[in-house]
C-alpha cells in the first residue's frame, strides 16, 4: 500500500477535488462548505491532520494549512491546539454555545446559566403591571422615543437601586443598553479601533469572543491562575502588543469561577494606567454585595466601563441593561447607540426599573441566593472529590476532568444519561489549548430532586472508564 493509500484510508473526511477551478486551497474551501450545508459534515466533527489530508490529495502541506486557515476565516470550523480543526457549523458562531436550552424528553440541560425558574417571577411581574395599569401618563412615556442615552428618571431609579446594593453611581454615568451583550458590542464597535486589539481571561464568555470575532478585531488571550487573570502576563503582552481595551469578569469568572483579591484588583489597575487601557468590567453574572470585592470603576473610574444587567437576577427576556462609562467616553457611547437603533425601548426599561424600584425584585433575588446556595451544596455532595471550583453565589461550577477523561467523551457520555453539558472548547480565546474541563450550571433544573438526579448521574459516569480512543491504521 503506498503512502497516499495508507493516508485515504485514515482520512474521515476526504474532499474530491476539481484541480481545474482556480486555486487548490479555495476548491478544498468550496467543498468544506458544500459537505457542511449537505450534512455531510456536522458541527464537531474532526477534520482530517494537515501532513495527513496533503498527502491523501497528493498536495502540498501548505496548500492544506492555507485552506484550513481560510474556512476558519469564513466560520466554518474552528482550530484548538490539542484538539485540532473541528467543524463550527453555519448556524451560530459556535454551535456548542447557545443562550437556549436543548433539552428534549427527560433531559436535564446544565449547560445554560440562567436564573431559576419560579412562580414567584411571573406572580411578581403580573402585580407590577397591574400597578403600572394605574398609571397611564408612565404607559405612555414609555411608549414614546427615548433619549439615546435612556429615560432620565428610569437612569435615577436604577442607580438608587444600584447604590443599595454598594454600587453607587450616577445618572449622568449610565446608558441603558439593551442587555450585558449589547453592552459588549457596543463598547467594543464604539471604543476599539481597527489595527487595536482587545484582551481577556484565556478562558472568558463567549459572548465576548462572539462580538470580537464579529467586528474582526484581534482578541488576545492572558494566561490565569485561580484568581483568574495573571498581572505577570498581562504585562509581559501590553510589552508585545497595542491593546486598547481589557474585558474583566473579577467576581467569579465565567467558565472558572476564580475570583480576583484586592491585590489583584489593585495589580491590573497599576498596568491598565501604565499601558492606557481601558477596563470594561462585565458585572452580569451579579453577585451580592457581602460577597463582592470593590468593583473597578471605583478603582480606576478614568478609565472603566461596568455592565449591569437584570438577566440573571430578574428576567433574560426583559433585554434591560446598562452601562456606566466615563464622562469623556459617554458622547461617542451614545451617538453610536443612536446609529444602531435611535435609543433602547422604553417599556422594557420601565418594567425593569420599577421592579427594582418596587422592592418586589429584593424578596426574589434573596430566594434566589438561597437557592443557589442550596444548588451548591448539592454540587459538592455530589462530586465530592473532585477538582472543582465555583464561586458560592454562581450559577455554574468548573469540573476538571480526571484522567484519562476528556471533555469531549465526557459531554458526549453525560448526554447519552439524559445531562447536556457544555464543554471548554466555547470559552477558549484564540486558538488556546482547551483544557480537559466542562460547566456545569445549577440553575436550569426546575427543582433541587432534578439537580440531584442529574449530578448523579455525573458521578456515576466520572467513577466509569472513558471510552477507548480510536487506535489509527
Amino acid at each position: 500500500m503506498t503512502i497516499n493509500e495508507r493516508a485515504r484510508a485514515r482520512c474521515a473526511w476526504l474532499p474530491q477535488l476539481d484541480r481545474s477551478r482556480g486555486p487548490l486551497y479555495k476548491a478544498l474551501v468550496d467543498q468544506l462548505a458544500a459537505d457542511i450545508a449537505s450534512g455531510g459534515l456536522k458541527p464537531g466533527d474532526r477534520l482530517p491532520p494537515q501532513r495527513l489530508l496533503a498527502d491523501a490529495l497528493e498536495v502540498t502541506v501548505g496548500t492544506i494549512t492555507r485552506a484550513y486557515r481560510e474556512a476558519e476565516r469564513r466560520g466554518l470550523v474552528d482550530a484548538r491546539v490539542g484538539s485540532g480543526t473541528r467543524v463550527r457549523g453555519q448556524q451560530s458562531s459556535d454551535p456548542a454555545f447557545h443562550h437556549l436550552s436543548r433539552a428534549t424528553g427527560d433531559s436535564i440541560d446544565l449547560s445554560l446559566s440562567i436564573p431559576i425558574v419560579t412562580p414567584l417571577r411571573g406572580q411578581q411581574l403580573a402585580e407590577l403591571m397591574q400597578r403600572l395599569a394605574t398609571r397611564p401618563e408612565v404607559l405612555t412615556t414609555s411608549l414614546e422615543y427615548q433619549p439615546e442615552q435612556g429615560n432620565a428618571g428610569m437612569r435615577e431609579q436604577l442607580c438608587a437601586w444600584l447604590a443599595s446594593q454598594d454600587l453607587p453611581m450616577a445618572a449622568d454615568e449610565l446608558l441603558l443598553t439593551e442587555g450585558g451583550q449589547h453592552a459588549d458590542f457596543l463598547t467594543l464597535q464604539t471604543l476599539v479601533r481597527p489595527g487595536e486589539a482587545v484582551a481577556s481571561d484565556a478562558l472568558t464568555y463567549p459572548g465576548m469572543i462572539a462580538a470580537a470575532r464579529h467586528l474582526g478585531l484581534k482578541h488576545l488571550p492572558v494566561p490565569m491562575d485561580t484568581e483568574g487573570m495573571r498581572p505577570d502576563a498581562l504585562e509581559r503582552l501590553c510589552q508585545q502588543q497595542r491593546i486598547r481595551l481589557l474585558y474583566l469578569m473579577p467576581e467569579h469568572n465565567n467558565p472558572t469561577g476564580a475570583c480576583m483579591s484586592p491585590a489583584r484588583r489593585e495589580a491590573i489597575v497599576e498596568i491598565a494606567r501604565r499601558h492606557d487601557l481601558l477596563l470594561l468590567e462585565d458585572g452580569v453574572q451579579f453577585v451580592p454585595a457581602d460577597s463582592r470585592g470593590l468593583p473597578f470603576y471605583r478603582l480606576a473610574p478614568e478609565r472603566s466601563l461596568y455592565i449591569f444587567s437584570v438577566s440573571k437576577i430578574l428576567a433574560g427576556g426583559l433585554r434591560f441593561g446598562a452601562l456606566r462609562a466615563p464622562a469623556n467616553l459617554m458622547p461617542q457611547l451614545s451617538a453610536s447607540l443612536r446609529a444602531q437603533c435611535w435609543a433602547t425601548p422604553g417599556l422594557p426599561g420601565l418594567v425593569a426599573c420599577e421592579w427594582l424600584a418596587s422592592g418586589m425584585a429584593d424578596a426574589l433575588i434573596e430566594w434566589h441566593w438561597q437557592e443557589v446556595s442550596a444548588r451548591q451544596a448539592l454540587l459538592r455532595e455530589y462530586l465530592a472529590g473532585y477538582d472543582i471550583q465555583s464561586h458560592p453565589c454562581s450559577f455554574h461550577a468548573w469540573l476538571h476532568l480526571p484522567e484519562p477523561w476528556r471533555a469531549v467523551d465526557f459531554v458526549r457520555g453525560a448526554a447519552g444519561r439524559g445531562v447536556i453539558l457544555i464543554g471548554a472548547d466555547p470559552f477558549c480565546v484564540g486558538s488556546q489549548p482547551a483544557p480537559q474541563a466542562v460547566r456545569i450550571c445549577l440553575t436550569p433544573a426546575p427543582d433541587r430532586e432534578s439537580l440531584a438526579r442529574a449530578l448523579r448521574q455525573l458521578a456515576e459516569l466520572l467513577a466509569e472508564a472513558p471510552p477507548l480512543p480510536a487506535i489509527p491504521i
